[in-house]
């Protein structure tokens, strides 16, 4: 792969102060695009945790999956479906597919 040829670039309008303005990507119809002064005032705050991996190396990336927030996970009521126990899972369960509590897990993973 060769990275010696020019960017393609693309002209477009600014979402914001309406100036025409150059962008390395093709802009799409449905959202807006800034010019590179504007962008400053658009670009999302830095994430919490650190590294170029979302915290993988620095700071406590909280769940496997990456939740960005503190509040407790919503809980429903299901019954599983090998030991008929009551128990809660962290997903809304459907009629159609078995659910299984903590214990019987542990059978269906592999």
């Amino acid at each position: 792969m060769s990275f010696d040829r020019e960017r393609e670039m693309h002209t477009t309008t600014c979402g914001d102060c309406g100036n025409e303005c150059q962008v390395p990507f093709k802009p799409k119809e449905d959202r807006p695009v800034y010019c590179r002064e504007c962008f400053q005032n658009h670009k999302p705050a830095p994430r919490q945790g650190g590294g170029r991996f979302g915290g993988r190396f620095g700071g406590d990336r909280g769940s496997r999956f990456g939740r960005r927030d503190d509040r407790p996970r919503e809980m429903h009521d299901a019954k599983c479906g090998d030991c008929g126990n009551d128990c809660q899972v962290p997903f809304q369960p459907k009629e159609d597919r078995p659910v299984y509590c903590r214990e019987c897990f542990q059978n269906h993973k592999n």
